[in-house]
């Protein structure tokens, strides 16, 4: 908006001056004549009132004409930043009229191919996701003993010290009661290791469902996995699935493996009591949101994540989607996920 309040100044300025510019060519010619005729009939003062009635016209015309060529261009160019602002925040099926044959209609044409070469990109980017699920499709033996390399090594890097830790407070707890000592501090904290080993082990089974449907429909799989974690664990869920019927295979796996890993997270690093997922279609876009009251983390600092999180961004990027999620300490985590459809 501030450029194109600069631009209508600078046609006012330019209007302006064009009438100071004629003002002074009227007295100068009028001058020269009145020095080349031998009898003149137009007097200095004569002369000065002219001009002075000159550059009054003059002024009012640059004034009127200034102010609507101004309003004219400044219409223009807020319709082109309006539309490069749609462009940004990823609505690309939005299109800028072009009203004159000019530079600035040229551009918007431009702007307009743009638009569409972005729709299409989106589009081609879906129709490799579902490909992608494809050959995934084929390659699913392999996965499935990659996914259980992972999960092997994540047992042993976490759940199995836990446990192990575990164990050996219990021999320090045994030993201390034949010594008749306090053990509620050591007490507690083998409840606090026995609840983060659950809660890992928790976590570590979500991964162990399948990276396809199966045959089940996104909204079916996401009721199924909801109710498990409700069975399985303390935290209150509130889900609210609307809109994704009739995806694409590519875009129903990816937003599945998006939501999965968002609640493993959860599990795993939030202490969170309550989680609340939201899907909805609008205006030709399906929104996800995921919301927890968890200890939340720094996005810049805090690395525990950042795998999943990296995972979570590029499933997204994959069907053209845009991935966002906010956080902060003590105030919980909100993952925001926004896909053409």
């Amino acid at each position: 908006m501030k450029k194109s309040s600069n631009i209508r100044n600078w046609i006012f300025k330019s209007f302006f001056m064009m009438s100071i510019m004629g003002t002074l060519f009227f007295f100068i010619s009028l001058q020269m004549y009145i020095l080349v005729s031998d009898n003149p009939s137009i007097s200095l003062g004569l002369s000065i009132y002219l001009t002075l009635w000159i550059f009054t016209i003059l002024l009012i015309l640059s004034i009127y004409f200034g102010f609507r060529t101004g309003y004219t261009f400044k219409g223009r160019i807020d319709d082109i930043s309006t539309f490069v602002t749609l462009l940004r925040s990823g609505k690309f099926s939005a299109r800028v009229d072009r009203f004159e044959q000019d530079e600035i209609g040229i551009l918007s044409d431009e702007l307009n191919q743009l638009a569409e070469f972005i729709q299409e990109q989106v589009k081609s980017l879906q129709r490799l996701a579902d490909e992608k699920s494809e050959l995934a499709d084929q390659a699913h033996q392999a996965a499935v003993m990659e996914e259980r390399q992972r999960l092997a090594r994540d047992l042993h890097d976490s759940v199995s010290q836990q446990l192990f830790a575990l164990n050996m407070l219990s021999s320090a707890a045994q030993k201390t009661v034949g010594k008749e000592l306090k053990v509620e501090p050591i007490v507690k904290q083998i409840a606090e290791i026995a609840g983060k080993a659950q809660g890992e082990m928790r976590a570590l089974l979500l991964h162990l469902r399948p990276i396809d449907l199966k045959g089940e429909g996104l909204c079916e799989a996401l009721t199924i996995l909801i109710r498990e974690l409700k069975e399985k664990t303390q935290i209150e869920i509130e889900a609210v699935l609307e809109g994704i019927e009739d995806l694409s295979k590519g875009t129903e796996t990816h937003l599945f493996r998006i939501i999965q890993e968002s609640l493993s997270n959860i599990l795993r690093h939030s202490e969170a009591t309550r989680v609340k997922i939201v899907t909805e279609k609008k205006e030709g876009y399906l929104t996800v949101y995921i919301s927890d009251n968890g200890k939340g983390f720094n996005l810049k600092e805090n690395k525990m994540t950042s795998y999943g999180l990296q995972t979570m961004r590029e499933r997204a990027e994959e069907i053209g989607g845009r991935f966002q999620i906010r956080s902060k300490q003590l105030e919980g985590t909100y993952i925001d996920l926004r896909i053409p459809v």
